[in-house]
């Protein structure tokens, strides 16, 4: 029996539109021993304080995922060839209760990433970022952080609770899961509630590439920037789809104007190979704003290009 991956079925023999509710059409966990990339689903938006409905966002992802192909050309590898890829499905997040549906997420993490698996995570909202870190800690200590986000996401509470879509790093922070001088947010935008939450976020070590530093400096400076700070460090890349402006990705639950094109963050994400990405999440993919399913392909094909460079790294 060969040991080869399996990859996704022949598309000339089993159409794309009649097969498979996995990503990229790839094997679930059940059908493979083995895996080294894992893609977990976690269909929760408790913790969003505007639109919700990004508890749909996995399974959009892998409708939107389903039109993929095994070779990328960009970076010229065929990643579901590199290593085994399998999804895992969703974890069961209790919707009512957040310290639960956390630690749901922590659990299943570790229990992938103990056994030296990587994950791409779809989300759900941006709350399970911090149970997804909490599980990188056991396995790599601190890690180094890209944050793709419209927002700052390292505020401190909404109506007193500390755990939302919008705190997530700075519990993370707070909790010493990151390497400070490693993080950098990039593709922020958009109102603040006060000057001083520019000020706190600096103090917790977060370098800020706004969308216009991204148009002014360019795609390539800035995955420079980033790739020279991250190092040989373990990376953490989370991307939340509103990152993208609305014209690429409507289908989101707190859209601001002005954001990055598909293009320039599939750009800086290629321009990362040979960074060591231990994991990734997706999140703030909401459909019910969407159309066309333009918000989910554009989520799939970003979980293609950091597959396609965890396939590289395993």
């Amino acid at each position: 029996m060969s040991n080869d991956p399996i990859g996704p079925p022949d598309a000339f023999a089993n159409p794309r539109f009649a097969t498979s509710a996995t990503f990229a059409r790839l094997p679930s966990t059940s059908e493979v021993s083995n895996p080294k990339v894992v893609v977990l689903g976690v269909p929760f938006d408790s913790g969003v304080s505007y639109r919700p409905g990004a508890r749909f966002g996995p399974t959009s992802i892998r409708q939107g995922s389903k039109l993929l192909r095994p070779y990328n050309p960009a970076l010229e590898t065929y990643p579901f060839a590199n290593v085994q890829v399998a999804d895992d499905g969703d974890v069961p997040a209790n919707p009512f209760n957040i310290a639960e549906a956390l630690d749901a997420v922590e659990s299943r993490a570790s229990s992938h990433l103990e056994k030296g698996r990587k994950l791409l995570t779809l989300g759900g909202d941006h709350t399970i970022a911090l149970p997804l870190l909490r599980a990188l800690g056991k396995s790599y200590g601190k890690v180094a952080l890209l944050h793709f986000d419209a927002h700052l996401d390292t505020w401190d509470t909404y109506f007193g609770e500390p755990y939302t879509h919008g705190t997530p790093f700075r519990r993370a922070f707070e909790e010493q899961l990151l390497e400070s001088e490693a993080c950098f947010h990039v593709g922020t935008r958009g109102s603040l509630y006060g000057a001083s939450d520019l000020a706190q976020d600096k103090s917790f070590g977060f370098e800020i590439m706004t969308s216009d530093d991204v148009a002014n400096l360019g795609w390539k400076e800035c995955a420079s920037r980033i790739s020279a700070g991250v190092g040989d460090k373990p990376l953490y890349v989370s991307i939340d789809i509103d990152v993208l402006d609305p014209a690429f990705a409507p289908g989101t639950g707190t859209p601001e104007a002005g954001g990055l094109s598909s293009r320039e963050l599939l750009q800086i994400l290629r321009a990362l190979r040979g960074v060591d990405i231990v994991s990734a999440d997706i999140v703030e993919v909401a459909p019910a704003y969407d159309h066309a399913e333009v918000t989910s392909i554009a989520a799939a094909h970003l979980g293609y290009e950091l597959l396609t460079l965890m396939s590289l790294g395993s």
